[in-house]
């Protein structure tokens, strides 16, 4: 049985992996929707892929194993999220089932019966098999378990040969794959000076000056851009702006939360609780019978306590504490028992770290830090001095460290923390390896632990309640019959907030941040969605939605007007770089006296360790242009002021710093090679992914 679920599990494993190798990124996809929902002739075609049409049957054979695959791995079904991943990778399975088949035939490239059984039975056995057949007393492979295993195939029960069927399969097709990989990666070569660049490029260094002029120095107001120059722009930089199909949409979501009324209820619910909690013999009988949330006997610190219970200490064994409202949820809480553990303490202190090692900066580091703390005991806010003068992450809350038991600080500072009595200001400071510490203790150090009894029930929403919230969305929806009665409608409420999402991927599950969106993507994308249609109510998670098709993406290049605001961006910066260069023209000598001509907008800055492969300048950024032109200067040379990513530069080569010498460039070869055969595979893909004239039709079915 065991070995069974082995090669159950293992079953179609291969094109996965395949899949996950030549980088096929994951979208969303979601649950079947009814045959009712089916449209145009073919209706149980699902898409096609290189001229084949693929049928709905087809396809849920992959998912439906994939997804018992994916089940057996985690132990539990799959949630919404994971069935759309699950979805998508056997649309992957299929892609590289039919389009990469065609590659194969149309290459020669196939397995044989003989090479099929050699990689289960014979002398070069594949690792898949090993895996499954591998005897776990010995942790060595068995090939006549292998042979057992093959000859009792048909008593296994009806199942066996099928998944067996399905397990050969996936190694066929891994191999078909590795052939063809191996085939590709053959056609990489790297030339001796290929290497001794790229090794150049990565050890090589420069120390630069950079003249930098942010282009947002020069205000927007200043730049007229015209509609020829947004064409003109676009026409030259097409490429940047391919899009795949989307739908653009504006919508209103009308959350199902609980009332006032609703409130009241649960109250009055608890509260006839409270009294029942108290006097119960099996305090776990009682909350797992009437709690949203399993009991924990476990024992507690003060700061594992919800921050109502901390608020009551010392707490009485016995003694139910609440109600108490919080998020959304309702808690009663009773102290089953009480008994002394490790010490813990909840103390706030503030940081104050020496700039360097060096006795100097330790002995100003140490008068700042007296200096704070004589001001706290003149009656200085400790959080506002933390929030002004502390140097480490607990500064934005005023240096609260919460709760902390014995061993988890640094003893240097535990020890005087541990040591003081009640609440307060320790009167000296203190010293650890990080710096000097003023702390303030908040709460007194106590050994006492407890075990809490918590029953905590979420305040749920009343059936009026969701009655009423779907009356305000089918009331939105159907009095507006276009895009702009449905902006007038919600214009006209004021508890409605209208929402955008631009561009909407067919396969998407998300839009926004609505969960679990599916119903509202296949409505955008139905045939008999026009523009300015209005949806109906759809339930969404806990609120409900209504929405309206704004526009239509098809697969291309965008259109101008869609991108105008990023075209004006551009175009604007390039109108800027002119006007910056001609003025930066007229500055002559070091860049700090070019940089003072121009005026305050114009900063020098001087970076070590740049490389050439890197493409970057400490302190501005991604700037491959400026790294190309400085390695291209002798020392002491600068460029003319050119355009960069962020603004306008003018580079100067401070000193070049050689690559070490090496003798044999093997290993840079064969690291070239690894990252050209890997992208040759990942382009190999995608070439044959775009001549195969995939029509993906999913959104018909879920």
């Amino acid at each position: 049985m065991a070995l069974i679920n082995k090669i159950r599990e293992k079953s179609g494993w291969a094109v996965g992996a395949i899949a996950l190798g030549l980088g096929v990124f994951i979208v969303g996809g979601d649950l079947l929707g009814g045959n009712s929902r089916l449209m145009g002739n073919d209706a149980n075609v699902i898409g096609e892929i290189a001229g084949e049409k693929v049928e709905y049957q087809e396809f849920d054979a992959i998912f439906q194993q994939a997804k018992a695959n994916y089940e057996n791995q985690v132990g539990r079904a799959a949630n919404e999220g994971e069935l759309a991943m699950i979805r998508e990778q056997a649309w992957n399975q299929l892609i590289f089932k039919i389009a990469l088949q065609k590659e194969y035939d149309r290459l020669g490239i196939e397995v044989t019966d003989d090479e099929l059984a050699d990689m289960v039975q014979g002398n070069n056995i594949h690792p898949a098999v090993k895996q499954a057949f591998t005897n776990p007393q010995t942790g060595e492979f068995d090939r006549t378990q292998v042979i057992q295993y093959l000859k009792n195939l048909d008593q296994m029960g009806p199942n066996a040969r099928p998944m067996w069927t399905n397990f050969e399969q996936g190694i066929l097709s891994d191999r078909l794959q590795s052939k063809y990989a191996n085939l590709l990666s053959n056609t990489v070569y790297v030339t001796t000076a290929e290497a001794k660049n790229f090794y150049n490029a990565q050890n090589a260094s420069a120390s630069i000056k950079a003249l930098f002029v942010p282009y947002f120095t020069v205000p927007d107001s200043s730049v007229t851009v015209t509609d020829a120059q947004l064409q003109d722009y676009y026409d030259s930089h097409k490429d940047l702006y391919k899009v795949e199909e989307g739908r653009s949409l504006e919508y209103v979501t009308i959350p199902v939360s609980a009332s006032v009324e609703d409130s009241t209820y649960a109250k009055e619910e608890i509260a006839q609780l409270t009294q029942q909690f108290a006097s119960a013999d099996n305090d776990s009988a009682f909350v797992n019978m009437n709690s949203d949330q399993p009991y924990d006997g476990t024992y507690r610190t003060p700061g594992d306590l919800p921050e109502e219970l901390r608020k009551q200490m010392p707490l009485q064994e016995g003694k139910v504490y609440g109600p108490y409202t919080n998020n959304g949820t309702m808690a009663l809480y009773k102290v089953v028992d009480a008994r002394e553990g490790a010490s813990t303490v909840k103390a706030s202190h503030i940081l104050i770290k020496p700039e360097n090692d060096t006795p100097e900066a330790k002995a100003a580091a140490k008068a700042k830090a007296q200096d704070v703390l004589n001001q706290i005991k003149n009656g200085a806010d400790f959080a506002q001095m933390a929030a002004q003068y502390g140097t480490d992450g607990t500064a934005a809350m005023g240096g609260d460290l919460g709760w902390f038991s014995e061993g988890r600080m640094v003893p240097a500072f535990e020890k005087p923390v541990f040591a003081f009595s009640g609440t307060g200001l320790l009167p000296n400071l203190v010293e650890s390896e990080f710096g000097y510490h003023i702390v303030k203790v908040t709460a007194p150090k106590t050994n006492e632990t407890y075990k809490i009894a918590a029953v905590q029930r979420s305040i749920e929403p009343s059936e009026a309640t969701r009655d009423a919230a779907y009356a305000i969305a089918d009331k939105l929806s159907g009095t507006s019959g276009s895009t702009e009665e449905f902006r007038k409608n919600v214009a006209e409420d004021k508890s409605l907030v209208k929402e955008e999402a631009a561009n909407i991927g067919k396969n998407n599950v998300l839009v926004n941040n609505l969960n679990n969106a599916r119903e509202l993507v296949r409505w955008a994308y139905s045939k008999d969605t026009e523009i300015g249609d209005v949806s109906p109510v759809f339930e969404i998670d806990d609120q409900f939605v209504v929405a309206t098709l704004t526009g239509k993406r098809e697969k291309g290049y965008a259109d101008v007007e869609d991108i105008k605001e990023e075209l004006t961006a551009a175009v604007r910066n390039e109108i800027k770089a002119k006007q910056i260069i001609e003025k930066l023209k007229t500055g002559k000598g070091t860049l700090e006296q070019i940089a003072a001509s121009y005026g305050p907008e114009a900063m020098v800055k001087s970076a070590d360790s740049v490389t050439f492969a890197s493409g970057a300048i400490p302190g501005i950024g991604i700037e491959p242009v400026a790294v190309g032109k400085a390695f291209g200067l002798k020392p002491g040379a600068q460029t003319a002021p050119f355009e960069g990513q962020g603004g306008v530069m003018i580079v100067e080569l401070v000193s070049l710093n050689k690559a070490p010498e090496i003798d044999n460039l093997a290993s840079v070869k064969e690291q070239l090679v690894a990252t050209r055969a890997t992208r040759a595979a990942n382009d190999a893909f995608e070439a044959i992914k775009e001549k195969s004239d995939i029509k993906d039709n999913r959104v018909k079915f879920f």
